[in-house]
């Protein structure tokens, strides 16, 4: 049996598709007597949770039935070989995600021809676990046939086909799930909440190979957005599945991503459509229309989390209602060209600005330049943090790597002796850490350009070792640097960087590390003002306070010298 030719899940007109309702899924050349089966099956199964438990036939969205009919048709038992291995599906809230699910892995069950194949549904939570077993055994129960065929163990969530001992069981997330694992199947419901979990992504990768020995297996992931900004294993699923469907990556993964396209307004309730392939089903857009109201008088943040489970809107950050006010400009104002060597050759003068902690804190560096053809304001930022915080705050650990992939957080292990020099009368070790050295490099480099106007520190905090390490190291002049007061007296500046950001004279590269700072940062009401500070905010913001620092010396730098005007006219 020769294979057929192209198999490539690419769907680069999916914008124009989604904006038609269309089908997300390319023509592909499946093989139909095995995908017409398997849809046949699927549609027989009923729905036990509604009235008069309808066929899937009839209430199931041909969106999930083409699905299906990929799937199954995907896989040529002659060949022994499947071309479509993964499906990656981003769908929103109520979509009947979980009870679609668990019809296409009882399906997979049936169609199944080997003995005792294993099949697995991995929930986030023991919740969602035991919705979908209880949909899969309603699926049986409400069939004579198929309750005739199956034997239901409930206390250990497992199904078994009498008819060749396949088996399908149903799981909350845990590491211990991939133990002496070789399944044909597995459904992944709630990726970006599995994805919280530790060692997410170890365990996927652990349940991926156990699927290698299986020709006919198949990962299939079905999620909602993040209610937070996307992170570890979630953020890199969703950014292959994005790649997969524009053309850009070549995979076996078939990509059903329900987003809006870019430059379409979300809060426009005529557009939700797009996005909602089950409507008319489990869900309506009329019924929706209320909680995005009641989510409106709640507030952005509430408004951005509501927007992420139902209408599948990826948040850039989470904005509360004590958020600073510049949260809500700052994905606006992005250059993504925008490199520390490009604010260097575009700027007329340049401040920075440090903020440092502990040895479990973060070490923030901002680098604020003064454009010299509009005099906007460029930010350069990065940060350092020792490799045991990620043990401090386990929960925040996976962001932190991926702001580490990104290029943009330094995670360091301590001192390398390598570089320490040697202690002689003349010339002692002066090594205080490889953030305290290289914070030094960035900042001599800078210095020697001559555009250094200032380097603004925190008196309170670690100030004193990063002067010392500047001056005598780095051979910065004492007169550039500057002591920042914090608390209430940067609530100038604060505003300041505010009314920038607003008025799009303030811009950043749009690093993910940076919308986290800002997302993370709260603000208290002092008598008549609003001041950010560390005790109120939600995590890291001292790449943040570094910026506000620069921002403080950049406000006073002298004009730009005016070169044509010095010169005088020839006689």
């Amino acid at each position: 049996m020769e294979e057929p030719a192209a198999w490539s899940t690419a769907v680069p007109d999916w914008a124009e598709r989604i904006r038609k309702h269309d089908s997300l899924v390319p023509r592909l050349p499946l093989f139909d007597i095995p995908a017409t089966r398997a849809v046949a099956i699927f549609d027989r199964l009923r729905l036990p949770d509604v009235p008069d438990k309808p066929p899937l036939g009839i209430a199931a969205g041909d969106w999930f039935r083409d699905i299906v009919r990929c799937l199954f048709g995907s896989y040529s038992a002659p060949l022994g070989k499947r071309f479509i291995q993964e499906i990656f599906c981003l769908v929103p809230k109520k979509s009947s995600k979980t009870s679609y699910g668990a019809g296409l892995m009882l399906t997979a069950v049936l169609v199944n021809e080997r003995p005792r194949a294993e099949f697995l549904i991995v929930a986030p939570t023991q919740d969602v676990a035991d919705l979908a077993f209880n949909q899969a055994v309603g699926m049986i129960e409400a069939d004579q046939v198929l309750t005739a065929k199956f034997h239901i163990q409930a206390h250990i969530k497992r199904i078994t086909y009498r008819i060749n001992g396949a088996f399908l069981k149903v799981k909350s997330f845990d590491p211990r799930i991939v133990t002496g694992t070789k399944p044909a199947g597995i459904l992944l419901d709630e990726l970006h909440v599995i994805a919280g979990a530790p060692d997410a992504d170890r365990v996927i990768g652990q349940l991926r190979g156990g699927l290698i020995s299986q020709p006919e297996g198949f990962l299939m992931m079905i999620t909602t957005q993040s209610e937070r900004p996307p992170s570890g294993v979630f953020k890199a699923e969703l950014a292959k599945a994005r790649a997969v469907r524009d053309g850009r990556f070549i995979a076996p993964v078939l990509p059903i991503l329900y987003e809006f396209p870019p430059g379409v307004d979300w809060r426009d309730s005529a557009n939700w459509r797009m996005v909602l392939p089950n409507e008319g089903r489990s869900i309506s857009i009329a019924r929706l229309i209320p909680d995005f109201q009641g989510a409106i008088e709640s507030g952005e943040g509430e408004l951005r989390r509501w927007a992420s489970q139902h209408l599948n809107v990826e948040i850039g950050m989470m904005l509360a209602s004590d958020h600073w006010p510049g949260a809500q400009f700052w994905l606006q104002r992005t250059r993504s060209a925008l490199t520390l060597d490009v604010l260097l050759q575009t700027c007329d003068t340049v401040s920075i600005g440090i903020d440092a902690g502990g040895s479990e804190d973060w070490l923030g560096l901002a680098v604020l330049g003064r454009e010299a053809d509009t005099r906007h304001w460029l930010v350069w930022t990065h940060a350092w943090v020792h490799e045991k915080a990620l043990q401090k705050f386990k929960g925040e650990a996976q962001k932190w790597l991926d702001f580490e992939s990104d290029g943009d957080l330094t995670i360091y292990s301590g001192i390398d002796e390598s570089t320490v020099q040697e202690n002689t009368e003349d010339k002692p070790s002066r090594s205080l850490g490889p953030d305290v050295d290289e914070v030094v490099q960035i900042v001599a480099r800078i210095y020697d350009t001559g555009l250094l106007n200032r380097i603004g520190l925190d008196p309170a905090g670690s100030a004193k070792v990063l002067h010392e390490a500047m001056t005598i190291d780095g051979g910065i002049p004492e007169s550039l640097f500057a002591g920042i007061g914090q608390g209430w007296r940067l609530i100038g500046i604060m505003k300041l960087v505010e009314r920038r950001l607003a008025s799009g004279t303030l811009w950043h590269s749009g690093s993910a590390l940076m919308a986290y700072c800002v997302g993370n940062a709260r603000v208290v009401e002092r008598g008549n003002a609003a001041l950010i500070t560390k005790e109120a905010s939600k995590g890291k913001i001292d790449p943040l306070m570094a910026l506000l620092d620069a921002a403080e010396c950049l406000a006073v730098a002298p004009p730009p010298v005016d070169v044509d005007a010095m010169i005088a006219p020839a006689a």
